[in-house]
C-alpha cells in the first residue's frame, strides 16, 4: 500500500515539475532577443557576428570613414542584431534614437581595436554614457591576432572601467576566443531566461550543451547538500528535467513527458525504485553532506552527458539505451571524484 501511495506521489510531483519546466521553455522560445553592436566601421562587428553564429548574416567590408546609420540585422525569427555607429558619430537627433536601442537591448557588444588605440578618451566616455542606460555590456577586444601583450590591454580596460563589464579578447579573423564571447553572451541571456533561445540558433551546440550540463551539475550539487531530508526532491528533479528539456530543444529532438519520466526512473532512480525516489535522502546516501552533494551533481551531469552523446550520435533515446550510456558516464564521474 505504501509503495502504491509513493508511486502516486512521485507521478503527481513529476507531472507538476514537467509542466512547470515545459512552460518555462515555451515562454523562453516565444521571446525576442536584441543585441546592439557599438564600434567604428572597421572594428570587426560584422565579422564577429558571422563568426559567433558561424554563418554569413552581416555584410563585411565597410571602409573607415564611410557614412553609416543604425542598421538592423534580423536573424531567424526571434533575434535582432543592431549595428550602431556609437554616440560620437551621430548627430544629436540620431543620438536619442541610438540610446533608445541601447536601452531596449538585451546585451550590448562594445567593440575595441586591440591593434589600435585601446579605449581612447572618446571610447571611454561613450562607454560610460551607454552604461548609464544599460549595464549588460560585453567589451569585445577584437583583432588580438594583430596585437602585442593582450593580457596587459585587458588589465588596462579593467582598471579604466573599474571591472564593471565582461571582457572578451577575440579575433574575428581567426576565431580565437569566440567561445569565450559566446559564453559571456549566454551568461547574460540566462539571467533574462533567453539563453536557450540564443543557443538554439548557434552552430556550436556541443560546447553549449557542456556549459548547460556542468551548470546543472553545480546546481544539483547545491541541492544535494541540503540538510533537510526530502527537501531536495522537487528542486533537484526540476534541475534535471529543465536540463533535459533544454538539451532536447538545443538538438531539435522532441522529449515527451512520458519519455522524460521513464528516463529519470531508468537513470537517476536506477534500482532504488520510485518509492525511494520520492525522498531523495533515501536514494542518495549522505544527502545533506558533501557526499550527497557530490552524488547529486555526478548523477545530473551523467544524465546530461548521456543525452548529449545519444543526440550527437543519432541514437534513439530509450530508457534501456540511456541507462547503459548513463552508467558509463556515472562511472567516469565517480572515478574523477576526489
Amino acid at each position: 500500500m505504501e509503495e502504491t501511495m509513493n508511486n502516486k506521489d512521485f507521478d503527481s510531483a513529476f507531472e507538476d515539475i514537467f509542466k512547470n519546466e515545459s512552460s518555462k521553455i515555451n515562454e523562453q522560445l516565444s521571446k525576442q532577443i536584441m543585441i546592439a553592436l557599438v564600434g567604428d566601421v572597421n572594428s570587426g562587428k560584422s565579422s564577429t557576428i558571422n563568426k559567433l553564429m558561424q554563418e554569413d548574416i552581416a555584410a563585411v567590408g565597410a571602409k573607415p570613414g564611410e557614412t553609416i546609420a543604425i542598421k538592423e540585422i534580423p536573424y531567424m525569427e526571434h533575434i535582432l542584431f543592431v549595428d550602431t555607429p556609437g554616440l560620437d558619430d551621430v548627430n544629436a537627433t540620431n543620438s536619442k534614437v541610438t540610446l533608445d536601442y541601447y536601452k531596449k537591448a538585451d546585451v550590448i557588444l562594445f567593440f575595441l581595436n586591440a591593434a589600435g588605440t585601446v579605449l581612447s578618451e572618446n571610447e571611454l566616455k561613450n562607454l560610460m554614457e551607454i552604461g548609464k542606460t544599460n549595464k549588460d555590456i560585453i567589451i569585445v577586444l577584437n583583432k588580438i591576432d594583430a596585437a602585442d601583450d593582450v593580457p596587459e590591454q585587458v588589465k588596462y580596460i579593467e582598471d579604466k572601467t573599474s571591472n564593471k563589464y565582461l571582457i572578451a579578447p577575440i579575433s574575428s579573423r581567426t576565431g580565437e576566443n569566440i567561445t569565450m564571447l559566446q559564453n559571456h553572451l549566454l551568461d547574460i541571456l540566462k539571467k533574462k531566461s533567453k539563453d536557450l533561445l540564443m543557443g538554439k540558433h548557434m552552430k556550436n551546440k556541443s560546447k553549449i550543451a557542456d556549459k548547460w550540463i556542468l551548470g546543472a551539475g553545480v546546481s544539483a550539487a547545491a541541492v544535494g547538500a541540503l540538510p533537510v531530508p526530502g527537501s531536495d526532491f522537487i528542486p533537484l528533479t526540476s534541475i534535471q528535467i529543465g536540463m533535459m528539456l533544454k538539451l532536447a530543444n538545443l538538438y531539435n529532438k522532441p522529449l515527451s513527458k512520458e519519455n522524460a519520466r521513464e528516463l529519470i526512473i531508468a537513470t537517476i532512480v536506477g534500482n532504488a525504485g520510485k518509492a525511494a525516489f520520492r525522498q531523495l535522502v533515501k536514494l542518495v546516501p549522505g544527502a545533506g553532506s558533501a557526499i550527497g552533494a557530490s552524488i547529486a551533481g555526478a548523477a545530473t551531469v551523467s544524465l546530461g552527458y548521456a543525452m548529449k552523446y545519444m543526440y550527437e550520435h543519432n541514437i534513439e533515446i530509450t530508457d534501456q539505451q540511456l541507462k547503459i550510456i548513463y552508467d558509463k558516464f556515472l562511472k567516469e564521474q565517480k572515478k574523477d571524484r576526489p
